[in-house]
């Protein structure tokens, strides 16, 4: 959506219905020499909810950066009792890495970050085992090994969440991380931590869901990624897929077909959250392609 070697600004938006928004944030941008690259909206018609991601190039904006949500807020969003977020495509967000011993998750989002594929920066990689750390400290990225169980869990998480700010972190990838996080833990990062897991139609609990499925004759499986909330599972979704299966696929075909599209749900999830390509509204996502 950004143009290739462009500074603009990302607005995203969300207010009650009413007429004139659209021309009101079209004219605020053009009147300060603005050029939109990007503008899609969407009205929840049953709770009459208006949502909008509009994107524009900097270059020949007359209003400083550091005060476009200032003019903004009191231009146009009070007016309208506007919720807004302002982002900019030259900041890469600071992203890390909850691990545990799976690994197709997280060698797939290295791959991408390595490539350039993702606009972010991964500074730290935190994990309840010892297996990854070789593939990170390859590509220079810290890598710290916080054992987890009952009788630690408190204080393991304060030396999570220590590191976490000593690398300033914007936002977190559970990439097949098997720990539940705390509650708390959860709270100071809200919509900031995302989570990947197996989908099944119907669902199926537990530890060895690929064999449930197998045994049940599944024809469908899947994979969703989400924000993490204090319900386990229950957060907003960000992106979700599905493949169909057969009689003619074993055990081993089901976990790598599942594996693979788990990469794929999650580095879609994670784009759309570097790209700022959508917001939260109640326990929902509006996502803008």
């Amino acid at each position: 959506m950004t143009q290739e070697n462009k500074t603009s600004a990302i607005l995203l938006i969300h207010c009650q219905d009413t007429p004139g928004i659209v021309v009101t944030i079209t004219e605020f941008i053009h009147n300060n020499g603005g050029n939109i690259l990007y503008l899609d909206q969407h009205v929840d018609s049953e709770h009459g909810v208006f949502f909008m991601r509009i994107e524009w190039d900097l270059e020949n904006f007359a209003i400083q950066r550091d005060k476009v949500a200032e003019y903004f807020e009191t231009l146009v969003g009070s007016r309208y009792q506007m919720n807004s977020q302002l982002h900019f495509s030259d900041k890469k967000p600071r992203m890390a890495l909850f691990v545990s011993k799976m690994s197709h998750c997280f060698h797939d989002l290295l791959a991408r970050y390595e490539c350039g594929e993702l606009n972010v920066e991964i500074p730290v990689v935190i994990s309840n085992h010892s297996d990854l750390q070789v593939a990170t400290e390859r590509l220079g990225i810290d890598f710290h090994c916080i054992a987890i169980n009952k009788e630690n869990k408190k204080k393991q998480e304060v030396k999570q969440k220590l590191l976490l700010a000593e690398h300033n972190i914007d936002f977190i990838v559970l990439a097949r991380y098997m720990q539940v996080l705390s509650d708390n833990f959860v709270k100071d990062y809200p919509q900031r931590i995302i989570n990947i897991h197996h989908s099944f139609l119907p669902a199926f609990p537990g530890g060895r869901p690929y064999h449930s499925a197998y045994e049940r004759g599944v024809k469908i499986i899947g994979a969703t990624s989400h924000y993490v909330t204090a319900e386990l599972d229950a957060g907003p979704i960000i992106e979700q897929d599905t493949v169909h299966v057969s009689h003619k696929d074993s055990v081993e075909d089901m976990v790598r077909i599942g594996r693979d599209l788990e990469k794929i749900v999650l580095a879609r999830a994670v784009r759309h959250h570097v790209h700022h390509d959508l917001l939260v509204y109640e326990n929902k996502t509006i996502v803008f392609e």
